[in-house]
């Protein structure tokens, strides 16, 4: 990306950095993941997996809510050839934050007071499916509307990050 100081610069960004959004929360996804397998292949417990569980739930949903929200009705004013696209996008958005509840709610069985695997392991299995639609999601929204977010010249987006952008977690460095 080309570095300048002219407004347009800045509007060319956002697809961009919804790809990094999209990194930094297929990152945090990997290794809640990791934290989970450690505790069940027979390691300790992290003492923040259930923290980390329910910030990265909360993030993901932030970051879709905000794109519901922000991001693809902007997209849908200036391209409405992408509605069956954002349509689809929105259908992942409903699936994806069934599982974060269900993963919510079994985060609570992680706390430090309990010590049951088998609540790790329904973890695990939530997990697994979590990053099987959050990657397929992912890939097919980085293909599918990267190019016309970064053709989009919203100014109310100049001055801060659309919300869709904002979904860091408290555990990302």
């Amino acid at each position: 990306m080309e570095s300048s100081d002219a407004p347009d610069a800045r509007l060319t960004a956002f697809g961009s950095q919804l790809v990094e959004v999209h990194d930094r929360l297929r990152g945090e996804l990997a290794r809640l993941s990791d934290d989970v397998d450690a505790y069940l292949d027979g390691g300790t417990r992290p003492r923040d997996l259930r923290a980390h569980c329910l910030a990265f739930c909360a993030a993901l949903e932030r970051h879709h809510t905000g794109e519901d929200a922000g991001a693809f009705p902007a997209l849908a004013e200036r391209h409405p050839e992408l509605a069956p696209t954002l349509d689809k996008l929105r259908e992942d958005h409903w699936l994806v934050s069934g599982i974060l509840r269900r993963l919510q709610e079994l985060a609570g069985g992680l706390g430090p007071e309990t010590g049951d695997p088998r609540e790790a392991q329904r973890v695990r299995g939530e997990l697994d499916g979590l990053m099987a639609i959050v990657e397929s999601h992912f890939r097919y929204e980085e293909r599918s509307i990267v190019e016309a977010l970064d053709a989009l010249n919203v100014p109310e987006w100049a001055g801060a990050p659309p919300a869709f952008l904002r979904a860091g977690t408290p555990t990302t460095p």
